[in-house]
């Protein structure tokens, strides 16, 4: 019996533990054969990346500078918008997953970058590359999941608080930055058990403090005074640029790990979790977002968040051209390759959202004590604890 599971419907019962181990081998030559061809056209797409990414956002900061006029406030403010999500997604996100590291760039290099954003780039690392794609939709150790404050699939005990979850949701869309940099400093669960007093603790939190500091006196005190008579319209371009890029990165994510289709786990399916069975958990906790060339740049690449969580460390250029092949294991291993358009995907995410803040209609078996801040569960749930959206 392998250590994935699933109490009612088992998306894997037709797969023995050998034909799991021989997927892992068929992704494990995948992975080798974009290894193998990494080169110069690679480097190429990244650095022309930075470059336009670069050259909008001088480009639309100048622009603001004039936005006491509508136009410019208009052009300004869609530049920066892209400029920044840019920076987030395609370049910072990847950068920092190492997938450029291969360069030997020094100016593009995971051990150095840094990004436009409020958590501190080691934080991220540490909650992102080592937590989250370790443990990727488990209950009650994937902090991504629901951000450590949503109910998240139906065999978890519900509470009155989880009413307000669609609100919470929207309000972590609005200002996504700084959940994000709340949950890498692990806070609420740090805040209830009283380790926030830790010294090691407080080091975190006063790295994440100076970068507030730095990313405020940027977007918010020093360009705006540059703009002169034109501080507060600056001021709000600013503002709404930051608040349209955290609320498309909170959709890219929530459509790759939470829409209909997308499994969720228990601690116990991954203890003594073999290399195929880890493949597995990725393809079944995944789900992708169909879309132009454009579409697939600007959320980074992870509208592949299929391919992206086979092969995190890969560039995520090589994500389109190798989904075809990963599709095609899915087919013949008799997976379902979870996967719409972005309305869809997003449509579906918060449906779930809104649907998990009640009550079951029936009973759902044993249940799962677990925090809403995301912290230890105090009773196991069944082993592939996936609910249907």
């Amino acid at each position: 019996m392998t250590a994935i599971q699933k109490k009612a419907r088992n998306p894997i019962a037709h797969l023995s533990a050998e034909d799991i181990e021989t997927l892992g081998k068929e992704l494990d030559a995948i992975r080798d054969e974009v290894i193998a061809s990494r080169g110069e056209r690679d480097a190429a797409y990244i650095r022309r990346v930075i470059k336009t990414q670069r050259s909008l956002e001088i480009s639309s900061r100048a622009v603001l500078l004039f936005s006491l006029f509508p136009p410019a406030w208009l052009v300004g403010t869609a530049g920066l918008t892209v400029a920044k999500i840019l920076e987030n997604m395609e370049i910072g996100h990847n950068v920092l997953h190492g997938q450029w590291d291969w360069m030997r760039d020094p100016k593009i290099h995971s051990t150095v970058w840094e990004w436009d954003h409020v958590s501190p780039a080691a934080q991220w690392k540490h909650s992102h590359n080592e937590l989250h794609h370790t443990y990727t939709n488990v209950l009650g150790k994937d902090n991504d999941l629901g951000y450590g404050i949503m109910r998240v699939d139906e065999d978890q005990r519900w509470h009155p608080a989880h009413l307000g979850q669609p609100f919470y949701n929207f309000v972590n869309a609005c200002f996504f930055e700084y959940g994000i940099a709340a949950y890498d400093l692990e806070l609420g669960h740090n805040l209830k058990n009283g380790r926030h007093k830790a010294p090691e603790f407080r080091k975190r939190a006063r790295a994440v403090g100076r970068k507030i500091r730095r990313q405020v006196l940027k977007d918010y005190v020093v360009h705006p005074l540059l703009s002169g008579p034109s501080f507060l319209s600056t001021l709000a371009a600013t503002f709404t640029a930051n608040l349209l890029r955290n609320l498309w990165s909170h959709s890219v994510i929530m459509c790759g790990h939470f829409p209909q289709g997308v499994e969720t786990f228990e601690k116990t399916s991954i203890e003594g979790e073999t290399r195929g069975e880890w493949y597995l958990r990725q393809m079944l906790g995944s789900g992708n977002i169909s879309g132009s060339k454009l579409m697939h740049i600007m959320t980074g690449n992870l509208s592949f968040q299929i391919e992206h969580h086979l092969f995190p460390d890969l560039p995520s250029n090589r994500y389109q051209e190798i989904a075809p092949k990963v599709r095609d294991l899915f087919d013949r291993y008799g997976l379902t390759y979870t996967t719409g358009s972005l309305p869809r995907q997003v449509a579906s995410a918060w449906w779930k959202v809104i649907r998990l803040s009640l009550p079951n209609r029936r009973e759902a078996g044993p249940v799962q004590d677990r925090p809403i801040d995301g912290g230890p569960a105090e009773a196991p749930v069944p082993a592939l604890a996936g609910s249907p959206a």
